[in-house]
């Protein structure tokens, strides 16, 4: 089994203030430097275990490409070192080292010997590229004939071929069609339940929290946090919308759970209950019980527009259903300082059985990037039951009516 193992990682790159800085320092060894230190990263400390999933997250240019060049060695660090252990398989740009003169064949055997693999191998391993790529008979066409997914398709293919000890991707899930995307996650979900150690780079929540143990957010070139893929993707969520005068806070639940809180604070939520039929507080539900969502909110500022949202969270952290007030166009308009609002979403618990979680956005457009006033991930967590339907597997109640003809 594979491990990956990373200590005190930085890169950084020379920049010189004029175009004659690099050929002075050169024709001058013995001058003072005539460049500055730009670091991409720095400080980069963290493991991953045999076996282990983690991802890696944050925004464009936080580092993440560079962090994986380093660790598969295709760039070399400026500070620090990285340990691998196993046979590493990389997927960083797929199809990007295919030469577009050769076939699809050819290459699928220059890409093999690539990452390590014996030629007699690659040639045992084809029909699986073949059949896993499905492109048919274009296998032995040029590449520069192939559509952008097909060469996608293939390198897949390829860098899949043989289970690595340690697989690293940067992006490879996001690319292809729906139906290749699926399989491409059920072969990489295959490899970490027979003991592949995973590292991803992904903005896909739904990746990230449905295949990593954890998750790492890098900001400005460093690590920012660590922690569930859950609550490091809700800290993440709340950075993207981080403006002058917002705050970003996470605290922990007493059943363990990071809660996330962010915004300006001009609105907030006072109280958040889930009531039966009866308008009594519950914290557990039947499957499609009629229930009413009482969500307070106070304004501690003017507030030109006033939009809030809501969702419903499985356990996972995925969202099963969310709008909000702009999309229902029941904006509120010219709230004072002080005001107090009360908002309730009567709906039925078609749920599946297990744990769910609210979260709320006050905001004032339909997302929370522009003005976010408030936005509270885990703000009420319930459980449903199933205590009266006949049993059903999934996270959705849809009552079915069969009916069967014997002929």
């Amino acid at each position: 089994m594979g491990s990956i193992a990373v200590y005190g990682l930085g890169k950084a790159y020379r920049h010189y203030r004029s175009r004659w800085g690099r050929l002075a320092e050169w024709l001058l060894p013995g001058s003072p430097p005539r460049h500055e230190l730009k670091w991409v990263l720095r400080d980069i400390d963290f493991q991953v275990f045999p076996g282990e999933a983690v991802g890696i997250i944050g925004i464009n240019g936080a580092g993440k490409s560079t962090l994986l060049k380093l660790i598969t060695g295709t760039t070399c660090p400026t500070a620090g070192e990285v340990a691998l252990r196993g046979r590493v398989a990389a997927m960083l740009e797929l199809g990007m080292g295919f030469h577009p003169d050769f076939t699809g064949r050819q290459n699928a055997f220059m890409a093999g010997q690539l990452i390590g693999l014996e030629r007699q191998e690659i040639a045992r391993l084809m029909p699986k590229i073949e059949a896993f790529a499905e492109i048919g008979e274009a296998i032995d066409q040029p590449v520069r004939v192939y559509s952008s997914g097909m060469q996608v398709r293939l390198a897949f293919a390829v860098a899949t071929a043989s289970r690595p000890d340690v697989l690293v991707i940067d992006e490879a899930l996001s690319v292809g069609d729906a139906y290749f995307q699926h399989k491409s996650f059920e072969r990489i979900r295959s490899f970490n339940r027979e003991g592949t150690t995973l590292l991803i780079v992904s903005h896909d929540r739904q990746a990230i929290q449905s295949i990593c143990d954890r998750a790492l957010l890098l900001d400005g070139g460093r690590i920012a946090l660590e922690g569930a893929p859950e609550a490091v993707m809700d800290y993440y969520n709340a950075l993207l919308a981080d403006r002058q005068n917002q705050h970003v806070v996470q605290e922990m639940l007493e059943n363990g759970r990071a809660r996330t809180v962010s915004g300006t604070g001009e609105a907030t939520v006072s109280d958040i209950a889930l009531l039966d039929e009866a308008g009594r507080r519950i914290e557990t539900a039947r499957v499609g019980q009629a229930l009413t969502l009482r969500v307070a909110v106070r304004t501690h500022a003017p507030i030109e527009r006033l939009v809030f949202g809501y969702g419903i969270r499985d356990r996972l952290g995925q969202v099963v259903y969310g709008t909000n007030t702009y999309h229902t166009q029941q904006a509120l308009h010219g709230l004072p300082a002080g005001c107090h609002l009360c908002f309730d979403i009567r709906f039925a618990a078609c749920l599946g059985p297990g744990n769910y979680a609210v979260q709320t956005a006050l905001v004032d457009s339909d997302t929370h990037l522009d003005r976010n006033y408030e936005w509270r991930d885990l703000a009420l967590t319930f459980d449903v039951i199933n205590v009266d339907k006949p049993h059903f597997s999934g996270i959705a109640w849809i009552e079915p009516e069969i009916s069967i003809e014997r002929t």
